[in-house]
């Protein structure tokens, strides 16, 4: 603010208006003499004092720092290091009303007086001669700030200082930075200064858009700020501006009529709330600009209003301290346009002040999209390769899903889509947890390890730690042509991106998890809303410590987080149940472009065809015997991969199965036979062995070898363990003992194989035993149910039992 001092320029205009005075004076000689000398001796006592009491004017920016919104409405503003909101204004930035109704109120001469104004000094002294008292105090704007900065007493005294400061101000600064000063530091009641802030504390909007009797109201408050606050003497104030009102009309500066209509215009008391939106995210922007008098974020302020608003109501009955993190962001420039970084700002209970859009926690499964998508990339599967949902063992890491429940055979989509954890498990096994880690490292996602551990495959079901901003800059990627990038929270942020996956793979995924009806939705519902196509994941870490919905639209990708800050559980609280049905309120309230809820078409790498399980071939290429199940599927650069080898299978690997028969009486023979018999060739197709007990009777026949000549050696092929459950026998209907209420007793042993066996009730996990060790399970829930006991070498047996009401 402050400039080098403009005494010399001044001396000069001194002496060219005495030369002039000089000789339009009739005097002459020693009055001349006289009048030069006292010209001079004042110019060089003014500019010894000048040197001496030097003007106190700012050295340093000390307004508040002001961080605000895309359209310059404020987030948070931060007080200076007194305690004072003073906001950054300038002459061009405030309303031009404003500017007429303070300079035609308080100072009409103020751009043409040296500082102070002669006739309103004499009759302030006059007024205060004849009544002994100060009445009004004369003072220019210039005069006004010269208080401000150096406040004196109400005394003969004072106002001379604040004359002598004045006459300074005006020899160092400019007319309108001296304007700017006012603007910026004019008192408006307890620690509010500068019309920017007061606008925005009483009247809830930026001084640039006033009307003219907003403008009135504000010209007049920095003459009493105590006695004419709105928010406590409404009536006081609106008085006070009706003589403002009044003056500009007989200056007629302001039409009469539109004076009647700002009279009509009531002062409304409001309590001061400085804005507080987005709060933690401009804390993060002030804490990286310190010095930044104003910071301008990427923030769309109605609808970072709108979401804060929903977001209360949401969580209102949520168990106590759960709070919840919301970003959203426009895909094309990866700009967040709303940032709820915690449930309730301020809140000690539920750690307001912790921003969990930065916070590190355990992503659940919401890394899946990305490990479908590179197995994509790395020709493992197409969008419905056969994968196995079963119970397996991955070198002593046995997964299971969610709800403790298996679906058998499952295509690569259906299991992404339900999130099933043992397939997941088995890509990322083949992927390689830390190439997964590396690429997802490149892409911007950080993973964070317990120190000295290394990724492995629980990395997948959340083993790991990820942030909020991170999962969604990637999951922008889906509608990026598989580009993923940092968010960017300002204009001036670089735009950071990386490749995460091939357009194609994107394309794949994203077309997948779109396919992904609504809660409640079906797959064949018209939805007459147009509502945009969404391409979602949800996910839960380990003891419902984290609940998450990602969800990525044409426009916008939306990414929401539930829990509590410290870490500790919230039961029954999970991805699709706590933050999934705030996700989709969230997308659909974002504004929509054209073709949100349209279709893009595939990229050139993509094409679709009919493959066939199990073997997971075309099916232009296959006999219909090899084609037990029939899907239309995504390819990506025309790969067909064949369905997965079993691991630790001592059974013969899915897929196209050769064998010779005899082709009179069809029987299977071997290498070894003792009679002649006329060979012919043919194929079966096998499922891989742990589908077995989901497989329908007749696909488990139609995958069954036929049984072997009696001349010949057994080739091993149709050899398997029999299993048998020992302790209940099939089509059995049990019933409670007399007063018992803790349901029926069983005492169960699998008998046949030494390996680990996985019971499944109903399709759902129970329990492992191994080899013949017992297992008591106790069964509560009547009805008919299937018993399955499961070796890891693919044998097994069932039962089907009921229990009694």
């Amino acid at each position: 603010m402050a400039r080098p001092c403009r005494c010399r320029r001044q001396v000069q205009r001194v002496i060219a208006s005495s030369a002039r005075f000089r000789r339009r004076l009739p005097w002459s000689g020693p009055i001349l003499r006289w009048v030069r000398w006292a010209l001079a001796a004042l110019l060089v006592t003014l500019l010894v004092m000048d040197l001496v009491f030097p003007p106190p004017l700012p050295t340093r920016r000390d307004t508040s720092t002001l961080v605000v919104a895309q359209d310059g409405s404020p987030l948070r503003a931060f007080a200076d290091a007194e305690g004072v909101w003073r906001y950054p204004a300038s002459v061009d930035a405030v309303s031009p009303l404003y500017l007429q109704a303070l300079l035609g109120y308080e100072d009409r001469w103020f751009w043409r007086h040296p500082g102070i104004n002669p006739v309103a000094l004499l009759r302030a002294g006059k007024q205060m001669a004849g009544q002994r008292r100060i009445v009004s105090g004369g003072s220019t704007l210039t005069m006004q700030v010269a208080r401000i900065l150096d406040p004196h007493t109400r005394t003969p005294w004072g106002k001379l200082k604040q004359v002598l400061r004045a006459l300074q101000l005006e020899v160092h600064l400019s007319k309108r930075d001296i304007l700017t000063l006012y603007l910026e530091r004019a008192p408006y009641g307890g620690t509010i200064e500068g019309v920017e802030a007061a606008s925005w504390a009483y009247l809830g909007k930026s001084a640039a858009h006033l009307s003219h009797a907003e403008a009135a109201l504000l010209a007049v408050l920095p003459q009493a700020p105590s006695r004419l606050r709105p928010d406590r003497h409404p009536q006081a104030a609106q008085r006070a501006r009706d003589k403002v009102l009044a003056r500009m009309q007989s200056l007629q500066q302001w039409p009469a009529d539109v004076v009647a209509d700002a009279r009509m215009e009531t002062v409304v008391a409001r309590s001061l709330r400085p804005p507080l939106h987005a709060a933690l995210l401009a804390q993060r922007l002030h804490a990286a600009q310190p010095d930044q008098a104003r910071i301008q974020s990427s923030i769309d302020i109605d609808l970072q209003r709108t979401l804060e608003e929903r977001l209360a109501s949401y969580f209102s009955t949520l168990p106590e301290r759960t709070s919840a993190a919301l970003l959203v962001i426009d895909n094309q420039t990866l700009q967040a346009r709303a940032y709820v970084g915690t449930l309730n700002f301020g809140d000690r209970q539920r750690l307001g002040h912790v921003d969990m859009v930065q916070a590190w926690r355990s992503p659940g499964s919401t890394l899946k999209p990305f490990l479908y998508a590179m197995a994509l990339d790395d020709g493992l599967i197409h969008s419905e390769s056969l994968l196995v949902d079963a119970p397996q063992s991955f070198g002593g890491y046995r997964p299971g899903n969610f709800d403790e429940a298996f679906n058998g055979p499952v295509s690569a989509a259906t299991a992404l889509r339900l999130s099933l954890n043992v397939p997941a498990v088995d890509l990322l096994d083949r992927v390689g947890p830390a190439r997964f880690a590396a690429r997802l490292s490149h892409a911007g996602i950080q993973l964070r390890f317990p120190r000295g551990s290394s990724p492995n495959l629980s990395l997948i079901l959340g083993g790991t730690g990820a942030r909020l901003e991170d999962l969604v800059g990637a999951f922008s990627a889906l509608n990026r042509g598989g580009i993923a990038g940092r968010v960017r929270y300002t204009d001036e942020a670089p735009l950071q991106e990386r490749r995460l996956v091939s357009p194609g793979a994107a394309w794949i995924t994203r077309e997948m998890l779109e396919a992904n009806p609504r809660p409640g939705q079906g797959t064949d519902t018209f939805d007459v809303g147009g509502r945009p196509r969404v391409a979602w994941k949800t996910g839960t870490s380990y003891g419902y410590r984290d609940a998450w919905a990602i969800g990525s639209t044409r426009q916008y990708t939306v990414g929401v987080w539930v829990g509590r800050p410290d870490g500790t559980p919230l039961p029954g609280q999970y991805g699709a149940v706590t933050a999934l049905p705030l996700m989709f309120e969230v997308v659909d309230s974002l504004p929509r472009g054209a073709g949100a809820g349209h279709a893009v078409p595939a990229p050139v790498s993509v094409s679709q065809a009919d493959i066939c399980w199990p073997g997971g071939g075309l099916a232009s290429e296959l006999p219909p015997a090899l084609c037990q199940r029939r899907l239309k599927a995504w390819l990506l650069d025309g790969n067909v991969p064949p369905t997965f080898a079993e691991r630790d299978a001592r059974r013969w690997q899915p897929g196209r199965q050769r064998y010779q028969v005899d082709a009179v009486t069809g029987l299977r023979l071997s290498a070894d036979c003792s009679a002649v018999h006329d060979e012919e060739e043919r194929e079966i197709a096998r499922w891989p062995a742990l589908l077995s007990p989901w497989l329908p009777e007749a696909a488990r026949k139609a995958s069954q070898l036929p049984a072997l000549a009696p001349d010949c050696r057994d080739d091993g092929r149709q050899s398997s363990i029999a299993l048998h459950i020992d302790g209940l026998n099939d089509g059995a209907t049990l019933a409670r003992a007399p007063g018992n209420t803790q349901g029926v007793r069983l005492q169960l042993r699998a008998l046949g194989s030494e390996h680990e066996i996985d019971w499944l009730m109903d399709g759902r996990w129970l329990a492992r035993t191994r080899g013949a060790q017992p297992f008591n399970p106790v069964l509560e829930q009547t009805g008919a149910h299937t018993l399955t006991a499961l070796a890891n070498d693919g044998a097994w047996t069932q039962v089907r039992f009921t229990v009694a009401r």
